[in-house]
């Protein structure tokens, strides 16, 4: 009979504790961020931070983590769950001293951006959309349309600006000129954040960096908006070995398996015809922002 050893025996007992707490086995926790930010609906969840807060934080809970990956595929979408995430990223980072190393798939644009630059390195696709550094708003003009369907609009309100910018109303340039102003500060913040964030490494004139304009991976290399190309499994293993190991954070929902944006509706919520008419229309303001990108 063969004699044991030691090692054998420390390699055995090490086998049977869980990846995270090994010591030997380098692990990158990984969290998806996938959708239009701030749309969310109980059948199409987009990203917020009320969405990925747990996630973010069983990401960052391993404390042997030699990093944590972000996937992101975003267009964009709502400037403050933008930022919020971003924010919740960054204050898990410093706190637990782990750095973020994030991968954009088809697009990086706009919030989606904002999010990215949470990470101290960014990698994408050569043919991955990136950028967008801008604030856009939308909306339409409806008067016209009721007036021919003969419908009468009665509105009562206390402030005068409380219906700033109603699309059936004609449109005021005094209220558009607030709105651009609000859009200006909310930019300006978004280019401080990159600048931030950047630093050195942006190298294009601020001119073409933040008009909004939106460039493939080859060019947001060229202008310092991404570090490297690389998709996950392969960058992650040059940089930490093949034995890495990188769990990917999902929420569960019912029999174990996760139930995107359920939380706590009830079944009947969820099936319900106002459930389904907000989900229409969330996919179709959804699809029109992604639409914006070629995708």
């Amino acid at each position: 009979m063969a004699e044991i050893s030691g090692d054998q025996i420390r390699k055995f007992f090490q086998s049977m504790v869980p990846t995270r707490f090994r010591t030997d086995i380098p692990i990158v926790p990984v969290v998806r961020l996938t959708g239009v930010i701030g749309f969310s609906t109980p059948l199409r969840p987009g990203i917020t931070l009320h969405g990925v807060a747990r996630l973010l934080d069983r990401a960052f809970a391993y404390k042997k983590a030699k990093a944590v990956a972000l996937i992101i595929n975003s267009p964009g979408g709502s400037p403050v769950q933008s930022h919020l995430v971003f924010q919740r990223i960054r204050q898990l980072s410093e706190e637990k001293k782990i750095p973020v190393m994030v991968f954009i798939e088809d697009v990086g644009a706009s919030g989606g951006y904002m999010i990215a630059c949470a990470g101290d390195e960014i990698f994408c696709d050569v043919s991955s959309i990136v950028g967008s550094i801008g604030v856009v708003g939308a909306t339409f003009g409806l008067q016209k349309a009721i007036e021919k369907l003969g419908v009468e609009r009665r509105i009562y309100t206390a402030g005068d600006r409380k219906v700033m910018l109603d699309p059936f109303l004609p449109e005021n340039p005094e209220d558009v000129a607030r709105l651009k102003a609000i859009q200006q500060d909310i930019y300006e913040a978004f280019i401080g954040l990159v600048k931030s964030r950047r630093g050195s490494k942006l190298a294009g004139p601020e001119s073409a960096l933040f008009s909004g304009e939106y460039w493939a991976g080859e060019q947001a290399l060229r202008l310092g908006l991404v570090d490297g190309f690389g998709e996950i499994r392969t960058v992650l293993r040059e940089r930490f070995g093949d034995k890495v190991e990188t769990p990917l954070m999902a929420d569960r929902g019912w029999f174990g398996r996760r139930v995107p944006g359920v939380g706590s509706q009830s079944l009947s919520r969820l099936l319900s015809g106002e459930t389904l008419a907000e989900d229409l229309l969330s996919t179709a303001e959804a699809r029109a922002i992604w639409a914006r990108y070629g995708l």
